[in-house]
C-alpha cells in the first residue's frame, strides 16, 4: 500500500527532515510579524441592527439581511478595494469564515462571519501584542511523530458544532470521518474536518497530556492532513502549530471536541508562546 501524500515533499534524510522543519516553522513566524497579522488585532466586536461605533475604527457600524453597513462622518473614511470611500456603505453578505478587509492610515478593519455572527475586528501594526512578540517555541522535530493512519469515514459527512474560544460562537464544520492511529501500541482516533480551497486538505483539533503544561491548553491544530487512494494517512504531528487564541483574546478559533482529548503526551509541533502575550 502506497502512504498517503502530505502537503510537504516526504524528506529524504534526517538533515532534509529538519531543514523542511525549519523552513515550514520560520514561515510561521514571518507571518505572525506582518504589520497585519492576527498579533495586531486590538478588539472584536459584534455587529449587530443597532448602530454601533468603536474607539479603534472609524465608522458607525450595523449589520442585517445586506451584510454589514457602515456610515462614515465627516472626515472619515476607508480604502475598500483600493478606493477611498466616505459617506454610507454596503459590504454585502460575508460567507462563514470568509474574510473582508478595509484600510484606514495604517490600519485596517477586517470583517467576518463566525458561527452565523457577523464581527469586526480593528488590525493596528502598533499594537503592542505584535511590536513585543517574543516568538514560539516547539519541540525539536523528530521523525518518530510522523505517524501512519487509516482514515474511517462516516456513513455521511456530519456537521459537527464546536465551541470557539470567543464566548457567544459556536462554529459548525463539516467532517467526512475519523483517522484512527496507535502511538506508543495505544489506540487513538482523530475527528477530522474539511479544510475548504482547491487542495482538498482537512484539518484536525486536539488536545493531549502535553496541553496546559508545555502547550497551550485550549486546543493544537493539523492542517494539511491528506488522503490517500487507499484510505491511508500521514499525521506530521512535528507541524502542529498554535491557533491565533493561543496569542489574542480576540480571535475566535474552534475549540477540541471532546472526542479529540487525547491521553496521550504529543511531544511534538509549536509549545505555548514566549511572554504573556494574551493578557
Amino acid at each position: 500500500m502506497t502512504l498517503a501524500s502530505t502537503t510537504h515533499p516526504a524528506p529524504t534524510t534526517p538533515a532534509d527532515f529538519v531543514t523542511a522543519w525549519t523552513t515550514w516553522h520560520d514561515a510561521l513566524e514571518s507571518a505572525r510579524r506582518e504589520p497585519h497579522s492576527f498579533l495586531a488585532l486590538t478588539g472584536i466586536h459584534f455587529l449587530t441592527d443597532a448602530p454601533q461605533r468603536f474607539a479603534d475604527a472609524p465608522g458607525s457600524w450595523t449589520t442585517g439581511e445586506n451584510g454589514p453597513v457602515v456610515e462614515l462622518a465627516d472626515g472619515e473614511s476607508l480604502v475598500v478595494d483600493r478606493d477611498e470611500v466616505t459617506g454610507r456603505h454596503v459590504f454585502g453578505v460575508i460567507p462563514e469564515r470568509v474574510r473582508l478587509r478595509a484600510g484606514f492610515g495604517d490600519a485596517v478593519v477586517e470583517l467576518s462571519k463566525r458561527g452565523g455572527q457577523d464581527l469586526l475586528r480593528p488590525l493596528h501594526p502598533e499594537n503592542p501584542l505584535r511590536t513585543g512578540y517574543q516568538g514560539t517555541p516547539a519541540f525539536a522535530p523528530d521523525p518518530r511523530w510522523v505517524v501512519e493512519g487509516a482514515f474511517v469515514p462516516w456513513a455521511e459527512p456530519r456537521e459537527l458544532r464546536i465551541d470557539a474560544a470567543v464566548d457567544g460562537i459556536v462554529h459548525t464544520h463539516s467532517s467526512p470521518g475519523v483517522v484512527a492511529f496507535a502511538i506508543d501500541g495505544q489506540e487513538l482516533s482523530l475527528i477530522v474536518f474539511d479544510a475548504g480551497g482547491p487542495t482538498g486538505s482537512l484539518f484536525t483539533v486536539f488536545t493531549d497530556a502535553t496541553s496546559g503544561i508545555t502547550t497551550y491548553p485550549a486546543s493544537r491544530t493539523l492542517h494539511g492532513i491528506q488522503l490517500g487512494p487507499d484510505g491511508r494517512v500521514v499525521l506530521d504531528f512535528t507541524r502542529v502549530s498554535n491557533l491565533q487564541c493561543a496569542y489574542t483574546p480576540f480571535a475566535p478559533c474552534p475549540l477540541a471536541p471532546p472526542e479529540n482529548r487525547l491521553p496521550v503526551a504529543i511531544e511534538a509541533g509549536e509549545q505555548i508562546p514566549h511572554g504573556e502575550l494574551r493578557g
